[in-house]
């Protein structure tokens, strides 16, 4: 009783001080008010549970965790269920916390929650909260100044799923690691048996991680689609698993087109996001959706009204400018977003080192900037790491009279926005440069 009590005060506290936010215009406010819940009750998330009436899914896995999320969520909420969902990404506990605090009511339950966890926090989540199914995306080197290696981040992950003996899991058969986490469990697979572009582009040059097989020996491909993505096997057997949801997919310039078997019918979807990583991304909550028993039209539906994300493919309008904003944070992510740019378009590229973007930026030099040595216009560098990026494109091949270095974020972003022929902006921000960014009274 005296537990529960506490948990109806801690509501109460996150109220009053996400209004004191607000009011003092300090902060977004995405995870402060967590925090504060979780310090007043400690179990706050296993109370929040009990406002779920039928599914918990939880996301995670190095990117993609929040438009896969995104989509999940947007599919649910379109097909009339009523979803509480970490829109805004922040996804630690705190994070969490925060947006149960801010709309759980007493007698108010959810059909589901969508929750996109960190890797390192899943199984600090799962001590609170049980899921019903987990989604996991990809894992590639990221923050090594946080997460180490990639075995570190996979034995994060297992632990959380070995916490939670009735996980359904839907895993991405493509990647070698996360393909593994299905090894004796209740696994659901989605992957491409063929990828098309349908515009031409350059292959990344980006380093790829070299995976062996549980046995030892390297792991070698019959398809490779980028990173270790891609139809992978060794001598001794292991090989990528059979997909439950196999796709092909057609890359076009700003949207793909999904061909997806299920229960013996190939049904087509359109998906107004760019890139393969997306497309993947898509493949991810199309499967999930089928799996709660959404159909194609419902589906497809979601998919036509879907907006992109806080930075994740988010278009926009600076100052008269059509603006498309892309989270870099790692190589292959960079690398993949990279090969989507606009280089006809004025490019800031803005670059932190806060903690949470990691300490370590040699991953800079990992990605595939190169990708950018055709650039026609300005390539303007910002954030904390301005200096250290701009000696990066210069390595890189680009023109040095074409790269300037604006310190200021706000500043760069005018800078790019003063052609007034309303050329294209691409914005490339690490994850507290996104902050920045969203905080920045920009003129859209």
């Amino acid at each position: 009783m005296i537990n529960k009590l506490r948990f109806y005060i801690s509501l109460l506290i996150a109220r009053m001080a996400y209004l004191g936010i607000k009011l003092l215009n300090k902060s977004s406010g995405t995870s402060f008010v967590g925090m504060l819940a979780l310090k007043v009750c400690p179990d706050f998330l296993k109370y929040c549970s009990k406002y779920i009436r039928n599914k918990t899914v939880t996301v995670s896995g190095t990117n993609g965790k929040t438009t896969t999320s995104g989509l999940i969520a947007h599919i649910l909420e379109t097909a009339h269920q009523d979803v509480i969902h970490n829109l805004k990404g922040a996804n630690m506990l705190t994070g969490i916390a925060n947006v149960f605090a801010l709309n759980v009511r007493p007698f108010k339950r959810f059909d589901y929650a969508v929750i996109e966890s960190d890797e390192a926090y899943l199984t600090k989540l799962y001590d609170y909260m049980k899921s019903d199914y987990l989604v996991v995306t990809n894992l590639f080197r990221d923050q090594l100044d946080r997460y180490g290696e990639l075995a570190t981040t996979a034995g994060f992950i297992q632990n959380a799923i070995d916490k939670n003996p009735d996980l359904q899991l839907i895993l991405n058969a493509d990647d070698p690691l996360v393909a593994n986490f299905g090894n004796n469990r209740n696994a659901i697979y989605y992957g491409f048996e063929n990828v098309e572009y349908m515009q031409n582009y350059e292959k990344s040059n980006a380093p790829t991680e070299v995976f062996n097989c549980p046995c030892g020996r390297p792991l070698k491909y019959l398809k490779q689609f980028f990173a270790q993505q891609g139809h992978y096997y060794c001598e001794c057997g292991f090989c990528r698993p059979k997909c439950d949801y196999p796709a092909d997919v057609k890359i076009y310039d700003d949207y793909s087109v999904l061909t997806i078997r299920h229960l013996d019918i190939d049904f087509e979807f359109k998906v107004n996001l760019v890139g393969l990583y997306n497309a993947y991304n898509a493949l991810a909550a199309i499967a999930l959706a089928f799996e709660n028993g959404l159909n194609q039209a419902e589906i497809q539906h979601a998919l036509d009204s879907y907006k992109s994300i806080f930075g994740r493919a988010e278009k926009r309008t600076i100052n008269g400018h059509p603006t498309i904003i892309q989270l870099i944070k790692n190589p292959t992510g960079a690398s993949e977003v990279l090969k989507t740019v606009d280089l006809n378009s004025n490019i800031v590229i803005a670059i932190n080192d806060n903690y949470a973007d990691g300490r370590d930026i040699s991953w800079l030099w990992d990605s595939d900037f190169e990708q950018l040595k055709n650039a026609r216009k300005l390539v303007i560098t910002s954030g904390i790491r301005a200096n250290d990026m701009a000696t990066r494109l210069k390595y890189a091949g680009i023109a040095q009279e074409k790269i300037l270095v604006e310190p200021s974020i706000k500043k760069a972003i005018q800078l790019a926005s003063k052609d007034a022929n309303n050329d294209h902006i691409t914005i490339l921000p690490s994850y507290t440069a996104l902050l920045k960014i969203n905080k920045e009274k920009l003129h859209d």
